[in-house]
Protein backbone atom coordinates (compact mmCIF):
# COMPACT_ATOMS: atom_id res chain seq x y z
CA UNK A 1 0.00 0.00 0.00
CA UNK A 2 1.40 3.44 -1.10
CA UNK A 3 1.35 6.11 2.25
CA UNK A 4 -0.14 9.22 0.50
CA UNK A 5 -1.00 11.08 3.27
CA UNK A 6 -0.14 10.96 6.94
CA UNK A 7 -1.07 13.58 9.84
CA UNK A 8 -0.56 13.59 13.90
CA UNK A 9 -3.54 13.99 15.60
CA UNK A 10 -2.60 14.07 18.82
CA UNK A 11 -1.48 12.10 21.93
CA UNK A 12 -3.95 10.50 24.53
CA UNK A 13 -3.41 9.31 28.18
CA UNK A 14 -6.34 7.49 28.17
CA UNK A 15 -10.30 7.11 26.71
CA UNK A 16 -10.50 9.05 23.54
CA UNK A 17 -13.14 9.49 20.93
CA UNK A 18 -10.45 8.79 17.77
CA UNK A 19 -10.38 5.23 19.41
CA UNK A 20 -13.88 4.61 19.01
CA UNK A 21 -14.69 6.05 16.02
CA UNK A 22 -14.41 2.34 13.84
CA UNK A 23 -11.08 3.64 12.05
CA UNK A 24 -8.44 0.63 12.24
CA UNK A 25 -5.76 0.91 14.44
CA UNK A 26 -2.08 -0.36 14.13
CA UNK A 27 -0.19 0.03 17.05
CA UNK A 28 3.77 -0.03 17.62
CA UNK A 29 5.00 -1.07 21.27
CA UNK A 30 8.76 -1.79 21.63
CA UNK A 31 11.29 -1.26 24.58
CA UNK A 32 12.38 2.46 24.74
CA UNK A 33 14.74 3.99 21.86
CA UNK A 34 14.19 0.67 19.92
CA UNK A 35 12.91 3.41 17.09
CA UNK A 36 9.22 3.12 16.47
CA UNK A 37 8.85 6.92 16.26
CA UNK A 38 12.23 6.62 13.53
CA UNK A 39 9.58 3.47 11.50
CA UNK A 40 6.70 5.80 11.52
CA UNK A 41 9.00 8.96 9.98
CA UNK A 42 10.38 6.18 7.41
CA UNK A 43 7.50 4.72 6.23
CA UNK A 44 5.60 7.81 5.83
CA UNK A 45 8.03 9.74 4.23
CA UNK A 46 8.20 12.37 6.65
CA UNK A 47 11.42 12.83 8.65
CA UNK A 48 9.61 15.11 10.98
CA UNK A 49 5.93 13.64 11.74
CA UNK A 50 7.06 11.66 14.96
CA UNK A 51 9.41 12.59 17.40
CA UNK A 52 12.55 11.29 17.55
CA UNK A 53 14.98 11.69 21.08
CA UNK A 54 18.31 9.63 21.30
CA UNK A 55 17.04 10.05 25.26
CA UNK A 56 14.67 7.16 26.34
CA UNK A 57 11.36 7.82 27.46
CA UNK A 58 10.53 10.61 25.01
CA UNK A 59 7.35 9.17 24.66
CA UNK A 60 4.81 9.40 27.22
CA UNK A 61 1.34 9.18 25.90
CA UNK A 62 -0.13 7.24 22.84
CA UNK A 63 0.62 9.64 19.60
CA UNK A 64 -1.97 8.76 16.60
CA UNK A 65 -1.30 9.47 13.27
CA UNK A 66 -3.45 8.80 10.43
CA UNK A 67 -2.46 7.17 7.45
CA UNK A 68 -4.39 7.89 4.45
CA UNK A 69 -7.10 8.92 6.33
CA UNK A 70 -7.74 5.28 6.81
CA UNK A 71 -5.99 4.02 9.48
CA UNK A 72 -4.45 4.88 12.65
CA UNK A 73 -0.60 4.25 13.44
CA UNK A 74 -0.25 4.08 17.37
CA UNK A 75 3.33 5.03 18.47
CA UNK A 76 2.93 3.94 22.46
CA UNK A 77 5.31 4.79 24.78
CA UNK A 78 8.53 2.83 25.18
CA UNK A 79 8.88 -0.02 28.24
CA UNK A 80 12.08 -1.19 29.53
CA UNK A 81 14.66 1.60 30.83
CA UNK A 82 13.50 5.17 30.28
CA UNK A 83 15.30 8.56 31.85
CA UNK A 84 12.10 9.43 33.77
CA UNK A 85 11.22 8.75 37.36
CA UNK A 86 9.67 5.60 38.45
CA UNK A 87 6.29 6.86 38.93
CA UNK A 88 6.45 8.26 35.03
CA UNK A 89 7.51 4.92 34.44
CA UNK A 90 4.83 2.96 36.48
CA UNK A 91 2.10 5.22 34.57
CA UNK A 92 3.91 4.37 30.97
CA UNK A 93 3.44 0.96 31.84
CA UNK A 94 -0.28 0.86 33.03
CA UNK A 95 -1.07 3.36 29.99
CA UNK A 96 0.04 0.32 27.52
CA UNK A 97 -1.32 -2.42 29.76
CA UNK A 98 -4.99 -0.15 29.46
CA UNK A 99 -4.90 0.18 25.91
CA UNK A 100 -3.59 -3.32 24.64
CA UNK A 101 -5.33 -5.37 26.82
CA UNK A 102 -7.94 -3.76 29.33
CA UNK A 103 -9.06 -1.12 26.75
CA UNK A 104 -11.25 -3.44 24.77
CA UNK A 105 -10.44 -1.22 21.25
CA UNK A 106 -9.01 -4.24 18.80
CA UNK A 107 -5.94 -3.39 16.56
CA UNK A 108 -5.74 -4.36 13.19
CA UNK A 109 -1.97 -5.31 14.25
CA UNK A 110 0.47 -5.20 17.24
CA UNK A 111 3.74 -4.03 15.67
CA UNK A 112 6.26 -5.91 18.22
CA UNK A 113 9.69 -3.71 17.53
CA UNK A 114 13.11 -4.92 18.39
CA UNK A 115 16.50 -4.16 18.16
CA UNK A 116 17.62 -6.51 15.28
CA UNK A 117 21.72 -6.12 16.59
CA UNK A 118 20.70 -6.41 20.56
CA UNK A 119 17.79 -9.18 20.03
CA UNK A 120 14.89 -10.13 22.22
CA UNK A 121 15.13 -9.10 25.59
CA UNK A 122 13.20 -10.17 28.36
CA UNK A 123 10.88 -7.11 28.43
CA UNK A 124 10.16 -8.59 25.20
CA UNK A 125 9.75 -12.04 25.77
CA UNK A 126 6.69 -11.01 28.25
CA UNK A 127 5.48 -8.45 25.90
CA UNK A 128 5.41 -11.34 23.04
CA UNK A 129 3.63 -13.56 25.39
CA UNK A 130 1.25 -11.02 26.44
CA UNK A 131 0.38 -10.20 22.95
CA UNK A 132 -0.20 -13.63 22.46
CA UNK A 133 -2.17 -14.60 24.94
CA UNK A 134 -4.40 -12.03 24.35
CA UNK A 135 -4.47 -13.55 20.64
CA UNK A 136 -3.52 -9.97 19.07
CA UNK A 137 -2.55 -9.45 15.18
CA UNK A 138 1.16 -9.43 15.69
CA UNK A 139 3.99 -8.50 13.41
CA UNK A 140 7.66 -8.65 14.68
CA UNK A 141 10.15 -5.87 13.16
CA UNK A 142 13.44 -6.45 13.24
CA UNK A 143 14.64 -2.65 13.14
CA UNK A 144 17.81 -1.37 12.76
CA UNK A 145 19.51 -3.77 10.76
CA UNK A 146 21.73 -1.55 9.45
CA UNK A 147 23.66 -1.35 12.18
CA UNK A 148 24.65 -5.27 11.97
CA UNK A 149 27.89 -6.00 10.42
CA UNK A 150 27.81 -8.52 7.72
CA UNK A 151 29.28 -11.43 9.06
CA UNK A 152 26.58 -11.56 12.04
CA UNK A 153 23.59 -10.59 10.14
CA UNK A 154 22.55 -13.96 9.61
CA UNK A 155 23.04 -15.05 13.14
CA UNK A 156 21.20 -11.85 14.23
CA UNK A 157 18.06 -12.25 12.12
CA UNK A 158 17.78 -15.86 12.81
CA UNK A 159 17.72 -15.50 16.66
CA UNK A 160 14.55 -12.92 16.24
CA UNK A 161 12.90 -15.89 13.65
CA UNK A 162 13.76 -18.26 16.80
CA UNK A 163 12.02 -15.62 19.19
CA UNK A 164 9.03 -14.92 16.73
CA UNK A 165 8.24 -19.03 16.20
CA UNK A 166 6.23 -18.93 13.35
CA UNK A 167 5.23 -14.75 13.67
CA UNK A 168 5.91 -12.40 10.33
CA UNK A 169 9.67 -11.13 11.05
CA UNK A 170 10.17 -7.44 8.96
CA UNK A 171 13.74 -6.98 8.81
CA UNK A 172 13.95 -2.87 8.75
CA UNK A 173 16.11 0.05 8.85
CA UNK A 174 14.72 3.63 8.35
CA UNK A 175 17.98 5.32 7.26
CA UNK A 176 18.25 2.65 4.17
CA UNK A 177 15.15 1.09 1.89
CA UNK A 178 14.86 -1.87 3.88
CA UNK A 179 11.58 -3.47 5.13
CA UNK A 180 9.58 -0.48 3.96
CA UNK A 181 7.16 -1.84 1.31
CA UNK A 182 6.95 -5.02 3.44
CA UNK A 183 6.03 -3.13 6.50
CA UNK A 184 3.57 -1.33 5.01
CA UNK A 185 1.61 -4.37 3.14
CA UNK A 186 1.34 -6.20 6.44
CA UNK A 187 -0.03 -3.62 8.41
CA UNK A 188 -2.56 -1.89 5.94
CA UNK A 189 -2.79 -4.19 3.45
Amino acid sequence: MLISSASFMRGIKGTDELLSDGTPQVALIGRSNVGKSSIINSLTGQQKLARTSHVPGLTQEINIYSINHAFYLLDLPGYGFAKVPEKVRESIQKLNWWYLFDSGHEQKKAVLVLDAQVGPSKNDLEMLALLEEYQKHIVIVANKVDKIKKEDYGACLGTITQFAHGIPVIPYSSVSPTGGEALARHLFG
